[in-house]
C-alpha cells in the first residue's frame, strides 16, 4: 500500500503521520503567496531539506504574523532541527522519474499544489525552453508551480482536494481535445486546431471500410467522420509548402471521393427500441459494428483499458507516456502505484530535446509501443514494425506455467523486425508532422494522408533522391513521374518551428510532395537521419552504392537491370519480408435480448465509443479524463473470428498510387446478424457491392477486401525473383492456386460415411455450414482468365488486381520444362552435350552450377545470335567485296 495516496472517496488530503520522518506536516495557508522571500533564501539548501522545511516552519512565520527576534529564531531552529532528523530517518532510495518540482524550482513551494505533489516530476527538464514558459506564464496567472496553466484549477488551496482540483474546470489530462485548446493550444494552437480534420480524429477510412463490406452503404465516397467536419474555406491555410499546396490541390481533383471537403457525422446505430428494423434492413448492424468495435482508437475518447491499450486523449495519446501495464511509476506519493490507468511518469515525450527519465534511465522521442496502442489492428503496421505477429495460440507459457499473457487482447509469435526498427528509428524518424497531425485538410484514408515514399531518401541506383521529380513514387497516375529535380532546402515549414531543429548541411530531403524532412540532410553523396531518439544515422544512396561497387547483384539486377520495376513497383513489393494476412473475416453481431428470447441468460450490448466521444461534448463531461461509467451502451454485441492466418510472401496488386504492391486481406467479413429473437437474419453472408462496381457485373462484387498495404516489415534482403515469378498467390491465383482449400461454399458433413460420400447416421449436423456466395478460397482475388473475384481496395481509382497483360509479363510458369522438355533424349545436340557432361562429371548438381550453366546457354545463344545477325551479313558484304575487287584484279 502507498501510504502516501489520497483516498479518492475523499475531499479532504490524505497526508499521514509517520515517526520515521516526523511528518508534522503544517500547510501553508492561502497568505503564502505574502511569503517575504523565504523560499528564495532557502533556495541553496538541498531540495529535500527544503521541501520539510516549507512543510515544517510554523504557519505563522509564512504569514508573516509579528513575533519577536527571538520566537521567529527558535521556530526556524526547530524547523531546521526537524528536518534535519527527517532527512537522516528517511530510507534512502533512488530516484523513479526525472527532475522534481521543488529541486529545479524552489518558488514553487509556496503553490498550494506541491503540498500533495511536491515529489512529482517536471514535465519538461528545468532548463527547457518550454518548461521555462509555463514557469513564467504560471506566477502571471497566480501559480508558482505552473501546474494551473495546464490543469487549472486553484493553486491557493491546500486543504480540500475538491477546491484544489477546481471542481468542474479541472483538466486531468489537459491533453484531451476537448480542453486542449485552453492548454496546449496557448502554445501549439496550429496543431489543436487540425485535429479535428485528422485521419486520427475522424478515423473515415474505417468508416468507409466498414459500410463498403456491408455493402457498398456509402460506395467509394467517405461520406462519414466520428464528427462533423469541414475544410477551411481559404485554401491557403493548409499547412506545408507552396509545392506542397499545388500538389495536393492537384490530387483532391484527381481523387475527391477522399479528399473531401467535409464529413457528416456517423448515423446512430439501432436503439433497443429499433431492433425490429434489423428483419427489413440486416445492414443497419453496420453502424452498431462500426461503434462497439473499430473505433475506440480516435483521438476523442481515452479508448479501451486493456493491456497494451492504455494512453491519453488528444495530444497526450502520444506526447504522454503510458506503459503497457499502464502503472504509474514516478516519484509523486499522491498518485495511485497500484492501480493501472496511470501515465507511466508525469513527462512529455516528443522531441530530441524532450528528455524523459524512468528508473534512471533516459530517453528521448516517442517509442514504437506508444503508435501500436493503436495501431495493431487493420493491417497492424505498428506491431508488424516490431517484429509481432498475432497468433491464435497462447504459447509459449509464461514463467508461471500460464498463457502467454495478451497484449492488444491477442497473442504474438517473435517475427523479424523492420530494418528501420533495427537501426534504432521510430516511426517518427520517417512519418513527418503532417502524416501524423494532419495538414488541416480532410483527406479520408491512410495513402491519402502520408506524404513520404521510400526514394525520398534512397533515391534509386540512377538517381540522387534531390534530383528526383516531386510525386516519383506517389503518382496516383499509370506512369512513373517525371519533371525537374525536386532538389534540396535550407528553409523549414512554420509547422514544424517548435520542433527539434538540425544543421541542414547541404539541405534538407523533401517528401514526394514537397515539404522538407527537417530530420534528414544531404552530406555529400549521403543522408544524415537525425533521430528523436538522439541517433544521427548516416547512410549512402543507391546512387551511391552503386556508382562505388558495392550494389549486390540481385540489387543491380533487380532495379537496374529491369528498369520497369523501379518505375511501376513500390520498393517495399520485394523488401517487405512478411506480411500479416487473416483470411476471412467472421462477424457475429448477436442482439439477442432477454425479454424477447427466453432461452438466452442475458441482453447483449456493448459500449458505443463514438457516443462516448461525443458525450465529451457536454459541459459536465468536458473534462473528464475518460469514459468510465459512460452510459452509452447499445444492443448487440461482436464476435469475430478467422477462417487462418498466414505471414509469407503477400500477393501483389496495385495501389491507389497506380504502383505494385503486396495485398493482404482488409476487411473480408462473412456477416452473422443475431434477432432480438435470438433466432439468425443473416448467417456466414456476404454482401455484394453496388451493380457494376469492381468487375462484378449487374450483380455487383462480393464485398471482401484485399487490400493494397505496406507491410512496415523492410528488410535490405529482398524476397526472391521466384517468389513473385513462379507464384499463383504473388499473381492473385490464391495460395497454391485456391487449390488447397474445398470450396467454402460447400457444407460439410463429418461422420460415419460411405465410400461414395453417403452419411449414415440420420442424428448429425454439418462440421462447416456453407459460406453460400464464396465458390473461391479467400485468397484467390482473380481467376486464370482475368475475372475479378473480390474488392482490391475501395478508396482509390487506381488500386485493382493485376491485369492480364501485367500477370502474362510477369508469370514464369513453367521455365524449368523449357529446358528439361528436351533433357535428355529429345534433341540430338542435347544428348550428346548431356552425356559428355555426365561421364565428365559436369552436371550440374547445385543451384550455382545450375545458375552458372544458364547463363552461358544464354551468353552462348546470344552471341551465336549476334554474329548471325551482324556477322553473316557483314560477312557476306565483305566476301562481295573480296570476290568483285578479285575480279577486277584479274581483269
Amino acid at each position: 500500500m502507498n501510504p502516501w495516496a489520497s483516498d479518492p472517496a475523499s475531499t479532504e488530503l490524505a497526508i499521514p503521520v509517520d515517526r520515521r520522518i516526523l511528518s508534522v506536516v503544517a500547510f501553508a495557508s492561502e497568505e503564502s503567496s505574502k511569503l517575504v522571500g523565504v523560499e528564495t533564501k532557502l533556495a541553496n539548501i538541498p531540495g529535500m531539506l527544503t521541501r520539510l522545511l516549507i512543510t515544517l516552519v510554523p504557519r505563522s512565520v509564512f504569514m508573516c504574523s509579528v513575533q519577536t527576534p527571538r520566537q521567529l529564531a527558535r521556530q526556524i531552529l526547530s524547523a531546521f532541527a526537524l528536518a534535519t532528523l527527517a532527512l537522516v530517518a528517511m530510507p534512502s532510495a533512488p530516484s523513479m522519474a526525472g527532475e522534481k518540482m521543488l529541486d529545479a524550482f524552489p518558488e514553487s513551494a509556496s503553490s498550494g499544489c506541491m503540498a500533495c505533489h511536491g515529489e512529482i516530476e517536471l514535465i519538461r527538464e528545468s532548463g527547457s525552453e518550454m518548461m521555462q514558459q509555463i514557469m513564467a506564464l504560471g506566477a502571471e496567472l497566480g501559480d508558482n508551480a505552473g501546474c494551473i496553466v495546464c490543469h487549472n484549477g486553484d493553486p491557493t488551496e491546500t486543504q480540500d482536494k475538491a477546491i484544489a482540483h477546481g471542481g468542474d474546470d479541472f483538466y486531468p489530462d489537459p491533453g484531451s481535445p476537448w480542453v486542449n485548446e485552453d492548454t496546449c493550444g496557448r502554445c501549439h494552437p496550429t496543431h489543436v486546431d487540425v485535429q479535428w480534420r485528422s485521419l486520427m480524429m475522424t478515423e473515415a477510412g474505417k468508416i468507409q471500410g466498414v459500410c463498403w463490406s456491408f455493402g457498398g452503404l456509402t460506395g467509394y465516397e467517405h461520406k462519414y467522420g466520428n464528427y462533423a467536419v469541414e475544410n477551411p474555406s481559404d485554401p491557403d491555410a493548409r499547412s506545408g509548402s507552396k509545392a506542397y499546396k499545388a500538389y495536393m490541390a492537384k490530387l483532391k481533383e484527381m481523387e475527391p471521393q477522399v479528399f473531401v471537403d467535409r464529413h457528416e457525422a456517423l448515423p446512430e446505430a439501432l436503439r433497443f427500441d429499433q431492433l425490429d428494423q434489423l428483419n427489413e434492413d440486416p445492414t443497419l448492424a453496420a453502424y452498431t459494428y462500426i461503434r462497439q468495435e473499430c473505433q475506440r482508437c480516435h483521438l476523442a475518447v481515452k479508448g479501451r483499458q486493456e493491456r497494451g491499450d492504455y494512453r491519453g486523449m488528444g495530444c497526450s495519446a502520444c506526447h504522454v507516456p503510458y506503459g503497457n501495464e499502464a502503472f504509474y511509476e514516478g516519484d509523486d506519493p499522491s498518485i495511485d502505484h497500484e492501480s493501472p490507468g496511470h501515465m507511466l511518469v508525469h513527462s512529455i515525450q516528443g522531441t530530441r530535446e524532450a528528455k524523459v527519465t524512468v528508473h534512471e534511465e533516459t530517453y528521448s522521442g516517442i517509442p514504437v509501443e506508444t503508435c501500436t496502442t493503436c495501431h495493431d489492428r487493420g493491417k497492424r503496421i505498428g506491431v508488424s514494425f516490431q517484429g509481432l505477429m498475432e497468433t491464435p495460440y497462447e504459447a509459449p507459457y509464461a514463467a508461471d506455467g500460464s498463457a502467454q499473457p495478451k497484449l492488444h487482447t491477442k497473442h504474438y509469435i517473435a517475427m523479424e523486425q523492420d530494418i528501420h526498427y533495427q537501426k534504432g528509428m521510430t516511426c517518427q524518424d520517417c512519418h513527418t508532422s503532417i502524416d501524423v497531425h494532419g495538414d488541416g485538410f480532410l483527406a479520408a484514408a491512410n495513402l491519402g494522408s502520408v506524404q513520404i515514399e521510400c526514394s525520398d531518401c534512397h533515391g534509386t541506383p540512377d538517381i540522387y533522391p534531390w534530383d528526383l521529380p516531386l510525386g516519383f513514387m506517389d503518382e496516383y497516375q499509370d506512369s512513373a513521374a517525371t519533371g525537374a529535380p525536386r532538389g534540396l532546402t535550407t528553409q523549414l515549414e512554420s509547422h514544424t518551428s517548435q520542433g527539434t531543429i538540425y544543421d541542414p548541411q547541404d539541405g534538407y530531403l523533401l517528401t514526394a510532395r514537397g515539404n522538407p524532412y527537417g530530420n534528414v540532410v544531404r552530406d555529400g553523396k549521403d543522408i544524415i537521419v537525425h533521430t528523436a531518439a538522439g541517433k544521427d544515422i548516416r547512410t549512402s544512396t543507391l546512387k551511391k552504392i552503386k556508382d562505388t561497387g558495392k550494389l549486390s547483384l540481385e540489387g543491380t539486377v533487380a532495379m537496374s537491370g529491369v528498369a520497369s520495376h523501379l518505375k511501376e513497383m513500390e520498393c517495399y513489393s520485394c523488401h517487405a519480408s512478411w506480411a500479416p494476412q487473416c483470411y476471412g473475416c467472421h462477424v457475429k453481431i448477436d442482439f439477442s435480448q432477454k425479454d424477447q428470447c427466453p432461452e438466452c441468460n442475458e441482453s447483449k450490448s456493448n459500449f458505443d465509443w463514438v457516443a462516448a466521444g461525443r458525450k465529451h461534448q457536454e459541459p459536465e463531461h468536458r473534462t473528464d479524463r475518460g469514459e468510465t461509467g459512460y452510459d452509452t451502451i447499445i444492443p448487440g454485441k461482436i464476435t469475430e473470428n478467422r477462417s487462418y492466418l498466414r505471414w509469407e510472401e503477400p500477393m501483389l496488386g496495385v495501389n491507389g498510387e497506380g504502383r505494385v504492391t503486396p495485398l493482404a486481406p482488409g476487411c473480408q467479413p462473412s456477416v452473422t446478424v443475431i434477432g432480438a429473437d435470438g433466432k439468425p437474419i443473416l448467417t456466414n453472408h456476404i454482401f455484394k457491392t453496388p451493380e457494376g462496381t469492381e468487375g462484378g457485373g449487374d450483380g455487383g462484387q462480393l464485398a471482401i477486401d484485399m487490400s493494397p498495404t505496406q507491410p512496415h516489415t523492410m528488410t535490405k534482403n529482398a524476397r526472391s525473383c521466384e517468389s513473385c515469378h513462379a507464384s499463383e498467390k504473388a499473381l492473385g491465383y490464391g495460395i497454391d492456386g485456391g487449390r488447397s482449400t474445398r470450396p467454402p461454399s460447400d457444407r460439410v458433413f463429418v461422420d460415419l460415411e460411405t465410400v461414395d460420400g453417403t452419411i449414415l447416421p440420420k442424428k448429425t449436423k454439418p462440421q462447416l455450414e456453407s459460406i453460400e456466395n464464396l465458390p473461391d478460397d479467400w485468397s484467390r482475388i482473380v481467376d486464370e482468365e482475368g475475372n475479378q473475384l473480390q474488392t482490391i481496395g475501395h478508396h482509390f481509382k487506381l488500386s485493382r488486381a493485376l491485369n492480364n497483360d501485367e500477370r502474362a509479363r510477369m508469370s514464369r510458369e513453367g521455365a524449368c520444362l523449357a529446358c528439361h522438355q528436351n533433357i535428355p533424349n529429345e534433341s540430338l545436340a542435347v544428348n550428346l552435350l548431356h552425356h559428355v557432361a555426365k561421364y565428365a562429371g559436369q552436371m550440374p548438381v547445385t543451384a550455382d552450377q545450375h545458375n552458372s550453366l544458364v547463363n552461358k546457354i544464354v551468353l552462348m545463344s546470344a552471341w551465336v545470335q549476334a554474329i548471325g545477325i551482324i556477322g553473316v551479313p557483314l560477312a557476306i558484304v565483305v566476301g562481295m567485296v573480296w570476290f568483285r575487287r578479285r575480279r577486277q584484279a584479274k581483269v
